[in-house]
């Protein structure tokens, strides 16, 4: 019999969330009461194996009381708050986020943000050409995954993923200052010559698309790839005996991709180079 620790129950917080009353434990944060509530916060740089980076500012909401607009995904939820998600304040700051960042950064494999476009009415495009994604060359320098930097919105996942929040490798950073801040490897060396272990984690974790399997940017560069033919399927790496869990993406009756659940008590999301990567030997017919 396996006996769980649930610890000491946590207190609840009440506050009103778009007129209605929510009611969270203390220490949960103004998206959870909005993810309790059946409320749907446009979110990039939130990830939920991750500790907020506070980078992206979609997730913003209007707090009364408060001078400015306050991060959903990092401020805590208090007794007595009075929230609005909806309000002319917070659609007024979201639409020029994503205008901005539609602006300057391809969005195209970006997940849910046309919706998020339409919701609040942002045109990228009234900046005018002259503002259009300045396109960086596609980094294909090892077989297993691609960097292509100009979906990147620099919000640090990969970074966070990558160092002591998980793999503690530190293969990537941030370089450079203002607006010549990118996502890089030690003096822009090549992954093969970083301290890159391969995990992928860092794939997980981006919310772009910037990082993504070389099978997946193979086949959207054909046109093949096709996300709502696909079937997932979780299962358990048969690698090592920790017992990971692997969701394995099919399309056609082929393997595209391995993601691992978030909600694993054994990877929280994360993965090695073997679990992520080596699946291709069930593919040899």
């Amino acid at each position: 019999m396996t006996i769980v620790e649930i610890g000491l129950p946590k207190r609840l917080v009440e506050l009103t969330l778009d007129g209605e009353s929510v009611r969270v434990p203390e220490g949960a944060t103004i998206l959870d009461a909005c993810t309790a509530a059946g409320k749907s916060i446009p979110t990039l740089c939130y990830g939920d194996t991750l500790k907020p980076a506070n980078a992206c500012r979609v997730c913003m909401v209007e707090v009364e009381g408060s001078r400015t607009l306050v991060p959903s995904c990092s401020r805590k939820a208090e007794a007595g708050m009075v929230v609005h998600t909806d309000s002319e304040r917070t659609r007024h700051s979201r639409k020029l986020v994503l205008e901005l960042l539609g602006s300057a950064t391809d969005l195209s494999t970006t997940p849910h943000v046309d919706e998020w476009m339409s919701a609040c009415g942002a045109d990228a495009s009234r900046f005018g050409p002259d503002a259009e994604t300045t396109l960086q060359p596609t980094i294909v320098d090892n077989p297993l995954y691609v960097r292509d930097y100009g979906k990147c919105i620099l919000c640090y996942k990969c970074v966070d993923a990558c160092g002591d929040q998980w793999q503690n490798s530190f293969a990537i950073s941030v370089a450079g200052r203002g607006f010549d801040s990118r996502i890089s490897t030690e003096f822009s060396a090549p992954l093969p010559e970083s301290a890159c272990v391969y995990c992928g984690n860092c794939i997980e974790v981006c919310p772009t698309g910037a990082l993504s399997f070389k099978r997946e940017h193979d086949k959207r560069e054909d046109g093949t790839w096709d996300e709502e033919a696909q079937t997932q399927t979780t299962t358990i790496c048969t690698f090592c005996g920790v017992g990971c869990n692997l969701t394995l993406h099919v399309q056609d009756n082929e393997i595209v991709k391995v993601t691992s659940p978030h909600d694993s008590t054994v990877t929280h999301g994360n993965l090695c180079i073997k679990g992520r990567f080596g699946w291709q030997h069930v593919q040899n017919r």
